[in-house]
């Protein structure tokens, strides 16, 4: 595939008035195969499970590079061990997944390909979160350590995750063995790419970085009838309005303000004609939290609420809404205050003027599952990269053109800028929490 820009002509973008060293140096040299890497992997992108393409083409190079592989962790993940003396354990994780998006980037190498996912429907496939641009990075980490063997002390575990976006991948590689079959870390690493910050840009959050995601499905039974006879019937529609006013108030009422929680009513769904009251009313909901204790009083909350609003309209005690919290369910991301300062001192000396800290947010991302695993000896972080190309950005600052999201068909990083960013900042923070004794 045709290179996008030189080594040199690269060093230049992303390192701005910095004096490049000679980590940055080699990340240079590596990037024109790293972004012919990347375009493949966003033109041939994967739903989640289905990431066998993926996954082969990655564990080939990790083998090439003298990891020992093992492919089929977790149904499509991939563990790379390599050992390399005394020290400590490091985890460097990028996930696989592509999700069920047309794209309308316009890139030459955008993806055509198709898919069906869970929901049986036939799909365009995009990698619209980035995920290619964590693989490349992967990959680029890889290299580099392995080049730097007599700089480092102990053992690296490199790990491609399946299913980020059903939030079942990284639980489905800890069930199959990965903490009991390999090395067990003592650090786990990872970045994802931001729609919304500076290419470049490294972000940071300390202690909870990402939301606890719940998604609960409300049956709402009624009895229905005709629409000119209302008294004849038990609207579930009044019912479900009433549930969805209702649960504002948990948030708003019962949670304690400085506990940060959302709760949103995506779908509504009832009824098929204008003058026939239905039978039944359905509710999806997305519930977002940080702690444990939060969650578990919304969740408890969604269920009161449901009975509560059915009993005031009348509605018997067999024939109450049926609440469904969809497991497994993604846990919060917490990011080990002390670890990630220390992670973060290092490379804010590294990427002078690059490194802030930002606000936690509320999306999701089931890589706190590794942390969760066994947090008395396990200590994690994922940071941010920035994605947007530097004139856009600039533009959107002046208010001329808008920001897409991920998960937007849109969403075009600007990915060398990504990948040098990133193989520099997980290689150095790697080579920190791995040194030489004495070194």
């Amino acid at each position: 595939m045709k290179r996008l820009m030189t080594g040199a002509a690269l060093a230049l973008l992303w390192t701005g008035a910095a004096q490049a060293d000679e980590l940055r140096d080699a990340v240079a040299e590596d990037m024109p195969g790293l972004v012919e890497l990347y375009q493949d992997l966003h033109a041939n992108p994967e739903l989640s499970f289905q990431e066998v393409e993926t996954a082969a083409k990655l564990a080939e190079r990790a083998r090439a590079l003298g990891f020992e592989v093992t492919e089929g962790v977790g149904r499509t993940g991939v563990v790379a061990v390599l050992e390399n003396g005394e020290g400590p354990t490091v985890m460097l994780r990028a996930d696989m997944d592509g999700l069920p998006v047309i794209e309308q980037t316009g890139l030459p190498y955008a993806s055509t390909r198709t898919a069906v996912p869970a929901s049986g429907v036939e799909t365009g496939v995009m990698h619209a979160c980035g995920h290619d641009t964590h693989m490349a990075a992967w990959v680029g980490a890889a290299q580099l350590l392995v080049e730097r063997r007599d700089e480092w002390s102990g053992t690296l575990v490199m790990i491609l995750q399946p299913a980020e976006e059903t939030g079942e991948g990284a639980l489905a590689m800890i069930e199959d063995g990965l903490y009991e079959r390999f090395p067990k870390p003592d650090y786990v690493l990872a970045f994802h790419d931001a729609a919304q910050a500076p290419a470049g840009m490294i972000g940071y959050s300390k202690g909870f970085a990402l939301a606890n995601v719940d998604s609960v499905d409300v049956v709402i039974p009624g009895v229905g009838g005709h629409g000119a006879y209302p008294h004849t019937t038990k609207d579930p529609i009044i019912i479900g309005t009433n549930i969805v006013s209702r649960l504002q108030t948990l948030v708003s009422r019962e949670l304690n303000p400085l506990d940060p929680a959302v709760v949103t009513v995506g779908s509504f769904q009832a009824g098929s004609k204008h003058n026939i009251i239905s039978d039944e009313a359905r509710l999806q909901i997305t519930v977002r939290s940080y702690t444990d204790e939060a969650r578990a009083q919304l969740l408890e909350g969604i269920a009161r609420i449901a009975r509560g609003e059915a009993l005031a309209a009348g509605m018997a005690e067999d024939m109450l809404p049926k609440v469904t919290v969809q497991e497994p369910y993604t846990p919060s991301t917490y990011n080990d205050p002390e670890f990630t300062e220390t992670v973060m001192t290092n490379l804010r000396t590294r990427f002078e003027g690059r490194v802030f800290e930002v606000p936690s947010v509320m999306g999701g991302e089931d890589f706190g599952q590794f942390r969760r695993a066994d947090p008395e000896t396990i200590e994690s972080l994922i940071f941010w990269v920035g994605g947007v190309p530097e004139e856009r950005y600039e533009a959107a600052q002046r208010g001329e053109v808008e920001l897409v999201s991920l998960h937007s068909p849109f969403w075009a990083p600007d990915a060398p800028v990504v990948i040098a960013t990133a193989t520099e900042a997980l290689t150095a923070a790697t080579l920190d929490l791995m040194p030489k004794s004495g070194g």
